[in-house]
């Protein structure tokens, strides 16, 4: 990631893909807006324009989160599944995040309603993708009740808000990025930045109160491979 210039262009960009993912990981991991990432690019010597980095960032940052589901090991098959709410033109949404005993993040879902249905869809989605968990711990919210018992007939649903602070700390980059975005625009944008956001972070930011340097760093080297794997995959 260190020589911009390396990888060749992709149709029809004026920049090299190498430059294009260089934009998209600034964003995404440093919690930067586009005029900062604006800025590091100026430093390089690369002028471009907050409007084009927009539009790398809402184009490829899906690509990268896609690769990284792609390649990523099974889940823990105990999850935790919380909502919580955020606020789009002055509209009240709710998001639905779903963790793994490992607290890496499965699956988010923005919707407009914190019901039932809105449970049933949002669980639905994860047992689609990952088969049936082991053990659901949710909040005392009755709503996950019945689809859990619908989807996943045989397991341990724990309903108790005091077992889920992993799931609360997941939240936390979330209400980062509203502050630096000066809240969401529509709910396509938040569905669409939450979904990349979640999952380029979840391969460059390692439990790092569990590793000591050593291990670190070699899974920092490996998040750096895997990125440039990535970016060789780009296409226009």
């Amino acid at each position: 990631m260190n020589n911009l210039a390396v990888l060749p262009r992709l149709k029809g960009y004026r920049f090299s893909r190498a430059i294009i993912s260089y934009a998209v990981w600034t964003y995404h991991r440093f919690n930067l807006s586009t005029a900062d990432v604006e800025g590091l690019l100026a430093e390089r010597g690369i002028t471009v324009s907050r409007e084009a980095i927009r539009l790398w960032v809402n184009r490829f940052g899906q690509h990268f989160a896609d690769c990284i589901r792609r390649d990523r090991p099974r889940p823990n098959d105990k999850w935790h599944i919380d909502e919580v709410v955020i606020t789009i033109r002055g509209r009240k949404h709710w998001l639905w995040r779903a963790i793994d005993a490992n607290g890496d993040v499965l699956d988010i879902l923005v919707q407009t309603r914190r019901n039932a249905k809105a449970a049933k869809r949002f669980f639905k989605r994860l047992v689609v993708r990952f088969g049936e968990p082991r053990v659901v711990i949710t909040d005392k919210l009755r709503s996950y009740i019945k689809p859990i018992k619908t989807l996943a007939k045989n397991a341990d649903h724990r309903a108790h808000k005091g077992l889920n602070n992993a799931i609360e700390v997941s939240h936390r980059p979330t209400r980062k990025r509203e502050k630096i975005m000066g809240r969401f625009k529509s709910h396509r944008q938040a569905q669409r930045f939450l979904l990349a956001h979640d999952q380029i972070n979840l391969i460059f930011r390692p439990r790092r109160y569990q590793l000591n340097a050593a291990s670190y760093r070699h899974a920092r080297s490996d998040a750096f491979s895997l990125w440039a794997d990535y970016t060789t995959e780009m296409k226009a």
